[in-house]
């Protein structure tokens, strides 16, 4: 046998048969036409608000409703009694919570069943980032660094930024580049705007937040439509009059969608957030608008879309935490945020008489965190439960001690100890409801400089806590203006504080009554934005607050 003539023979056969292997192997890598992926992102009623039916809301769609993961988690980490642990950048079936461990159901949850029901033949991915209390600028590629060292530092404090990575929007990009390898980016869907107002500024910052995703991977605006949803309006509701600045995103975008929340139900908790039966519909809604702007073509010769792998569906358990602080020691002089006690679990770091944490939010142990009016909250105290934390004291000295505190009848209190020693004195809520979170002294104490273990115990049922603060004590000066209660004042001559919602002063002015400083709020104070406010006041009749919106 001739082998130099077999040897020419079988050379160019070979190289064609690699060619032909390497082009299928192109083509079976190729992104799938039917697997329709949408970017979901926004504040805390698109992270999930709604309550988890878990016979209803889980495993129908297996294959057919998937999610990319945005963070680890454990099963036992998750809301809703779900066997499933995640792992970030991989593809699971869409079960809520999808956003945060500790989240609930979201309206991707069910827009992303609707399209599955409306579009046989196609299976929908979600990508979902979203972060409860943030500003829009959270997610902006060149504003996020800036705003959680500032306006935003109290949610950073509460760690759901930590969920990827403390970049919302190098996520979203992040795991969007990942899905283009295998689908197609469809469009996004969007819910926020409760922390801002969505003035002009407002609507070409949510552009910019989609722009830069479109421009990095390399997509057409022509293509990728943009839905936004409207804002709790029925009932006691925050935000209602913002609706009319998300409806003119109209004139930012090429192809836009408005989901209209008219009708939709409140949570009955807070003026922020929609119920189960809001969060299922308003989900619907972002579905009909979708419908209305993509491309429904369907291609009949693309093979199933096949990426979720039994084999990836568990996160190895993480070892014990260790006792500690939560994120840093916490500053004195400062506040010190109820929510952020120390790791290390129960009997160490906190003790609680009640299983589980009741209000569904940040931590998943036994303390009962949950989200009123104000921000995120430590609940349903009783009496003999404690919690640590560790703090920095900056320098000897005397500091005043108060906290923002709520409950009824004026019975819950608390006390406080540094390093096992009683501190300042007993802290009692002025009795005005659950809802309304007063400012109440705690005294004086001699701390020393350096780190120190700081216990708050509840001393009678029930108190809600938002905060302790220290402050070095200023001898003969006036007190503060947060919480301070001149006796003196009549309601006429009272002075009002006014903060945006992530805890900000950002003005003093008096007024004759509550009804008068609200009109002054919205009549615009002197160096505010457009947005929502708290107003707070201080005088003989006690301290009141009340949540205003301004609009220019």
């Amino acid at each position: 046998m001739d082998l130099k003539k077999v040897s020419e023979f079988l050379t160019p056969a070979l190289w064609l048969v690699g060619g032909l292997m390497m082009l299928a192997s192109l083509a079976s890598a190729a992104p799938n036409p039917n697997f329709h992926i949408y970017i979901a992102y926004g504040q805390s009623n698109m992270a999930g608000n709604g309550d988890i039916v878990p016979s209803e809301d889980q495993d129908k769609y297996k294959e057919k409703f998937l999610m990319l993961a945005s963070h680890n988690a454990n099963a036992s980490q998750r809301s809703g009694k779900t066997n499933q642990s995640i792992k970030t950048g991989e593809w699971y079936t869409a079960i809520p919570p999808m956003f945060h461990p500790f989240e609930n159901l979201s309206p991707a949850d069910y827009f992303g069943r609707a399209m599955v029901d409306s579009l046989p033949g196609v299976t929908v991915g979600i990508i979902p980032v979203a972060i409860g209390a943030v500003s829009i600028r959270a997610f902006d590629k060149d504003q996020y660094e800036s705003y959680f060292k500032g306006d935003g530092k109290d949610i950073m404090s509460w760690g759901w930024p930590k969920d990827y990575d403390n970049n919302p929007p190098g996520r979203i990009l992040e795991l969007a580049k990942k899905a283009k390898e295998v689908g197609v980016i469809k469009g996004f869907i969007f819910h926020q705007g409760e922390s801002d107002g969505t003035d002009a500024n407002w609507r070409k910052t949510v552009y910019k937040t989609y722009k830069d995703v479109i421009d990095a991977l390399g997509l057409d605006e022509n293509e990728v439509p943009f839905v936004a949803g409207e804002l709790l309006q029925e009932g006691n509701n925050c935000c209602s009059s913002k609706n009319s600045g998300i409806a003119q995103l109209k004139q930012n975008f090429k192809k836009f969608g408005l989901a209209s929340s008219k009708g939709l139900q409140g949570n009955g908790k807070d003026p922020y957030h929609f119920g189960r039966a809001g969060v299922i519909e308003l989900g619907k809604r972002y579905c009909s608008e979708m419908l209305k702007l993509i491309d429904k073509t369907i291609d009949p010769d693309a093979p199933p879309v096949n990426l979720v792998d039994p084999s990836q569906s568990t996160v190895p358990d993480e070892p014990p935490e260790e006792y500690g602080p939560y994120t840093d020691p916490i500053e004195i002089p400062g506040k010190v945020q109820a929510e952020n006690y120390n790791k290390g679990g129960a009997d160490k770091a906190y003790y609680d008489l009640s299983k589980g944490n009741e209000g569904g939010k940040l931590r998943k142990d036994d303390v009962d965190i949950y989200q009123p009016n104000m921000g995120i909250v430590v609940g349903h105290c009783q009496k003999g439960e404690w919690l640590k934390y560790t703090v920095n004291v900056a320098a000897d000295g005397e500091y005043e001690i108060s906290a923002n505190v709520a409950g009824e009848n004026g019975t819950g209190s608390l006390t406080l100890y540094m390093d096992d020693q009683p501190i300042g004195t007993e802290m009692v809520n002025a009795g005005n409801g659950f809802d309304s979170f007063e400012v109440v002294s705690g005294g004086k104490a001699s701390l020393k400089a350096g780190e120190h273990e700081l216990k708050l115990e509840i001393t009678n049922d029930w108190i809600d806590i938002d905060y302790v603060e220290f402050k070095a004590a200023k001898n003969d000066e006036p007190p503060s203006k947060i919480g301070a209660i001149h006796l003196n004042m009549t309601e006429a001559e009272s002075n009002f504080n006014l903060f945006d919602m992530q805890g900000k002063h950002v003005a003093s002015f008096k007024a004759s009554g509550m009804d008068a400083a609200v009109r002054m709020v919205k009549g615009g104070v002197k160096g505010i934005r457009q947005g929502v406010y708290l107003v707070r006041s201080a005088s003989k009749m006690g301290i009141k607050q009340k949540v205003v919106t301004y609009e220019k």
